[in-house]
């Protein structure tokens, strides 16, 4: 479990166990971790040009655009980095940021999307097994089924969706032979690397239920090892959303943990890339219902 942790990259600190206490007590006195969240959003607001610097800093560092993101996630993971350094003034980081490179790069990986599990809302993965039959079941023989998992992270959303299409092959004649290709991206190249290698911690067997363990995993050294032929289908790949080319002639685009970072603005841009890059009837698989207008002149809810 610690070297699963490790390897994410989205710790802040690693410490032999006898150290940790005391990291801990000196994380939780710190006076700026005292102060309400609405309290050091509502003063971090106040210099918007300094914030603005810091979007700057990392996307001339790291080639991505954080400003479109939603201000109190962006509030709250910049206090989180507050925190880790004991830095109390908002334009403090900032000049930190200036002179730190290295912090730059940390704050970047943590505006990341980092959570996530294997079948998050199992019954909405329950209903798109259903609903995926009539897809399949149109598809040509010897065809392939595209899927497209935009801010995959480290991979358990991607391979969720891998496990559901297999399950729903089962009801599928078998002599049609159909292909299963899932496009798995994110900005994070350290999350791809986890994502590529399968290997999941055991605790897993909490969202994945035994018969799917057995099916799926392999047992290793205390932790799960995705199958072969499981992670054969999925190609994992460095790709933004905002600005890279849509993957097209899909079948199922899956995205149900990143909008709801996104400010209006930029999902309102991203609705009709998905539109785009699906086939006609095609499925979009998203997380808490969409109130935009923008995903009703495009898409049709299913339920």
């Amino acid at each position: 479990m610690p070297r699963s942790a490790i390897a994410t990259e989205f710790v802040d600190y690693v410490l032999p166990a006898e150290q940790l206490p005391a990291k801990l007590l000196e994380y939780v006195n710190k006076p700026l971790g005292a102060r309400p969240r609405r309290e050091v959003a509502e003063s971090a607001s106040q210099p918007a040009h300094a914030l603005q610097k810091i979007f700057t800093l990392i996307r001339t560092q790291t080639g991505h655009d954080f400003s479109f993101y939603k201000r109190n996630t962006v509030f709250r993971r910049i206090e989180r980095r507050m925190n880790s350094h004991q830095i109390q003034e908002f334009t403090h980081y900032v000049r930190f940021l200036q002179e730190t490179p290295s912090e730059v790069e940390a704050l970047f990986k943590e505006l990341l999307i980092g959570v996530t599990k294997f079948f998050r809302d199992k019954e909405a993965f329950d209903l798109l097994k259903v609903r995926l039959l009539p897809v399949l079941r149109a598809k040509p023989a010897d065809s392939v089924v595209r899927v497209w998992a935009p801010g995959c992270s480290t991979g358990e959303e991607a391979y969720s969706l891998a496990m559901t299409l297999l399950e729903a092959l089962d009801g599928i004649d078998p002599t049609r032979h159909l292909k299963i290709q899932i496009f798995a991206t994110d900005i994070n190249n350290e999350g791809i690397d986890f994502a590529r290698a399968g290997l999941y911690p055991a605790n897993i067997e909490a969202d994945v239920s035994p018969a799917r363990l057995e099916r799926f995993f392999q047992k290793t050294d205390g932790h799960y090892l995705i199958r072969k032929e499981v992670r054969d289908l999925v190609i994992f790949a460095l790709h933004n959303l905002n600005k890279d080319a849509p993957f097209t002639r899909l079948d199922l685009v899956c995205c149900r943990n990143l909008l709801i970072y996104l400010s209006a603005e930029l999902q309102k841009n991203i609705i009709p890339i998905f539109h785009y890059a699906l086939n006609p009837n095609g499925l979009l698989f998203l997380g808490r219902p969409r109130t935009s207008p923008g995903f009703r002149i495009f898409f049709s809810p299913w339920t």
